[in-house]
């Protein structure tokens, strides 16, 4: 009998065996237990089913299987049922950071040190992929998702942090992408050590912070924003309360109480199959300032809810954040535009740029060089809106290597509040910045 039998055999008596306590826990009246005890269940009932295994083997004169092969059955019939299957040991590598899956077979990964591998299939076949993400949705998200022909898509974060999104239908066969987060909890520290920042930018950006300064960062995709955004909001105050606005869930910020012990984290949602009960990002944006938040954060704005975004930066939530897709700092303030005039309001672009000079401190872009290197490259002050243009100052601009290095002057206001939470003026005086080497 081959491993695959024996495993599926495994699989579907301890389903029967899950289904058995489930069901003597509603004729008992009991709730249904927990997703911790549930996998602990699942784990007993594995390690029973192989017990049963290794006596008929013993009884009937056949080989039995080694304690290691048990392991290993264990383990993959552990992933089918509580984890990703096939999927997880991709997963479980720290040392990948995107997966891209182009059917069960065709399987793509990206290393942290640029490397692109093909790797072993994630399925047996592409209609047991789809089961697989179909049951990722209904176990593992905020609600079931539904994974089908009516709704092709499925986007959501994973239990470790990672982003997965799946189509099917609309492609020859189904496409899946997991993209890692390797740096969920980090900080501004640890980006000078990986060169992302140096040691004047550093402080800035923490004085941003403390001076409760509305950041927009930019750049384009995979060149670290989101990573960038968790890193400046390690430096807010732990008592503020913060309310976290994404399409789906990636920042993480509440898991870690130790930094933000006062977050909410809202997802937005997606109509049902009548067309009722979506929730999108701008009426979540509108939501948040209904529960008292200090700051808002937006994980990407790239739509109509950058107008709401852009009222609440301007109406009591300072030191709020977002990202967004931007081939450089100043092309930031085009897309806001652009966006904008997504909203219901058709804003001309005259208010737009008023509404961004008056919600909107600084804008952060970050370039990404031929070896995947991610650094700042750009940090701009909004200081005015003149018709058409918002007017900005590049206090750090890029330096012959491309990465940011102390520009123009900051306004005398602006260094006077940082001045005052902390910050050094003396870093700016290095023309050639603190990068390390």
């Amino acid at each position: 009998m081959s491993a695959g039998t024996v495993g599926e055999g495994l699989r579907v008596r301890v389903l029967a065996g899950l289904g058995e306590r489930q069901r003597a826990n509603e004729a008992a009246g009991r709730p249904g237990p927990g997703p911790v005890d549930e996998q602990a269940l699942g784990r007993q009932l594995i390690a029973e089913a192989l017990d049963a295994d290794a006596r008929a083997a013993l009884a009937d004169g056949r080989p039995a299987r080694t304690p290691a092969e048990d392991d290993v059955l264990a383990q993959e019939v552990f992933d089918s049922l509580f984890r990703l299957g096939q999927l997880q040991r991709l997963l479980d590598d720290p040392s990948i950071e995107n997966i891209n899956a182009n059917g069960a077979d065709s399987v793509w990964v990206r290393y942290a040190d640029g490397r692109r591998e093909q790797a072993e299939p994630i399925a047996g076949s592409d209609d047991e992929l789809v089961d697989l993400v179909r049951g990722v949705g209904a176990r593992l998200g905020l609600g079931e998702r539904r994974f089908d022909l009516s709704s092709p898509r499925l986007s959501m974060q994973l239990p470790d942090g990672s982003r997965l999104f799946a189509v099917m239908a609309v492609c020859a066969r189904p496409s899946v992408s997991i993209r890692r987060h390797r740096y969920l909890k980090v900080t501004c520290d640890d980006l000078v050590g990986m060169a992302t920042i140096d040691v004047a930018l550093r402080e800035f950006l923490r004085c941003l912070m403390l001076a409760r300064k509305s950041c927009v960062i930019c750049g384009g995709t995979g060149a670290g924003k989101t990573t960038l955004l968790r890193a400046m909001a390690a430096d807010i105050p732990p008592w503020e309360r913060l309310v976290t606005i994404e399409d789906s869930l990636e920042l993480g910020l509440d898991r870690y109480p130790d930094l933000h012990p006062d977050v909410v984290a809202l997802e937005a949602r997606e109509a049902n199959l009548e067309g009722e009960g979506g929730i999108t990002l701008a009426e979540l944006v509108r939501w948040a300032l209904r529960l008292s938040p200090d700051r808002v954060i937006v994980g990407e704005a790239r739509g109509e809810e950058v107008l709401a975004l852009l009222n609440a930066m301007s109406q009591g939530t300072d030191g709020s954040m977002t990202t967004i897709h931007a081939s450089s700092s100043k092309g930031a303030f085009s897309k806001l535009a652009t966006y904008a005039v997504q909203a219901p309001e058709r804003l001309p672009l005259e208010a737009t740029n008023l509404l961004v000079a008056n919600a909107v401190d600084f804008v952060i872009h970050l370039a990404q060089d031929p070896t995947g290197r991610r650094f700042v490259s750009s940090v701009r002050e909004v200081t005015d809106a003149d018709g058409p243009m918002v007017v900005s100052n590049e206090v750090f601009c890029p330096g012959p290597d491309g990465r940011a290095v102390p520009g123009a002057p900051l306004r005398t206001e602006t260094l006077d509040q940082l001045v005052e939470v902390g910050f050094d003026p003396d870093l700016l005086d290095r023309p050639g910045g603190w990068w390390q080497p």
